[in-house]
């Protein structure tokens, strides 16, 4: 019997029994659109920190106090207050760095523009910023090192802040407005970025000389990180050991002893942030795989089920002359319909599923080609696998017993 008359019977056969072929096939349809929005989002999720790498550049160097232990207690980020901008002059001097912005940020504090306010955080930094993250101004200019050396009240804001602080629009450069008791003068506005690969609104901040920050606002000495960027992304790994080396020294560190600082560069948290990912997306991928073996077992019970309900029809087929091969493969590829079918409709389902979620929740996916040929796959294979045994019991009949059953 050739496979096209053995797929013309087995399509017969599941026609037959139109709902409960359909209700079979439910098993395989969840679990197969489970699998693949799970690792849809996966997928998205390190699209978006790649991108956010690509974005920033991959020469950036970041240089975060803290990661020291005292008393047991191992300081997170910004827990450390041993960082301050002789740090930032030293290590301005280390063969293939570019620029260097010092970070101190304002905790809180209303920010006030006539009779509007807005909520937002202010961040000290220094003029290299705008080199850095290659983020040119709408209007104005930033500030120069003489803001920074004489910590003038000047700062630089986003356009969502220019938007809520003045709504009427309009040239905003050279207004005033006040950042908690302290008066600070426009100078400029940046482009609009939107926002970040995890949702963050790149404008919806405040930028100002980080020693005004440091002297006027905060009444500290310290910074509480860098961004560094390397001359060439081919020596990054270089520069930023050579930082480090220089920091160990400036802080007294021995050797042995754990660093007060962290430096990483992007790929560095790009590569810890996607290996995260990539332990949620397997995780998330097994749990939805459970639905799978399920739609596997229906499938195993309702083959068997049928082999029961057409014990006459296989006896009477070998009879007259079909082989226990022919049959086999009559309800193996039953099976394998059924999942591939399902199979077919939830790789339908995970996309629908995976673009909703882009579109209503803001949510990165991306339904990869690899992922769509591994359910496929993996469809076809639960068919083969949970139909075999009740294919093989089919073809095991004996003719004459299977032609008196009733």
């Amino acid at each position: 019997m050739t496979i096209f008359m053995t797929f013309r019977i087995a399509l017969k056969a599941l026609n037959r029994n139109k709902m409960r072929t359909a209700l079979t096939m439910l098993g395989m349809i969840i679990g197969v659109g489970a699998v693949i929005t799970m690792v849809a989002l996966g997928n998205g999720a390190q699209v978006s920190i790649e991108q956010a790498v690509q974005s920033a550049g991959t020469n950036v160097i970041m240089v975060n106090s803290g990661n020291f232990s005292s008393g047991g207690v191992r300081q997170g980020q910004g827990m450390s207050n041993t960082m301050t901008p002789d740090d930032a002059v030293a290590i301005r001097e280390v063969p293939g760095v570019q620029f260097l912005v010092e970070t101190i940020n304002n905790r809180g504090g209303q920010i006030v523009a006539g009779n509007q306010n807005w909520n937002t955080h202010v961040e000290g930094t220094n003029v290299d910023l705008p080199l850095i993250k290659n983020w040119p101004l709408e209007s104005g200019q930033f500030f120069t090192p003489t803001d920074v050396l004489s910590a003038s009240k000047v700062c630089v804001i986003g356009t969502t802040v220019k938007n809520m602080l003045f709504p009427d629009g309009g040239d905003v450069v050279e207004q005033i407005i006040r950042i908690g008791k302290h008066p600070f003068k426009i100078i400029g506005v940046l482009i609009s970025k939107g926002q970040s690969s995890v949702g963050q609104d790149q404008d919806d901040v405040i930028y100002a000389p980080f020693t005004t920050v440091q002297k006027k606002m905060r009444g500290v000495t310290y910074i509480e990180s860098m961004t560094v960027s390397a001359a060439s992304a081919d020596n990054i790994r270089q520069t930023s050991d050579a930082i480090a080396a220089v920091l160990r020294v400036r802080h007294k560190i021995q050797p042995g002893d754990s660093d007060d600082f962290m430096v990483r560069t992007l790929e560095d948290i790009a590569a810890m942030r996607t290996e995260t990912t990539k332990t949620m997306t397997y995780l998330l991928a097994s749990i939805a795989g459970v639905s799978l073996l399920v739609g596997g077992i229906g499938i195993m019970n309702i083959m068997l089920v049928s082999v029961t309900e057409r014990t006459r029809e296989i006896g009477l087929r070998l009879a007259i002359g079909a082989r226990g091969g022919d049959v086999l493969m009559q309800f193996l590829v039953e099976a394998v319909v059924i999942s591939l079918l399902g199979g077919s409709i939830g790789i339908g389902l995970g996309y629908g599923l995976s673009r909703g979620l882009t579109q209503f929740l803001q949510w990165p996916t991306y339904v990869s080609p690899q992922a769509v040929l591994v359910a496929f796959g993996f469809a076809a294979g639960i068919g083969i696998f949970f139909g075999f045994y009740p294919a093989r019991k089919a073809s095991a009949l004996d003719p004459i017993e299977a032609l008196r059953y009733e």
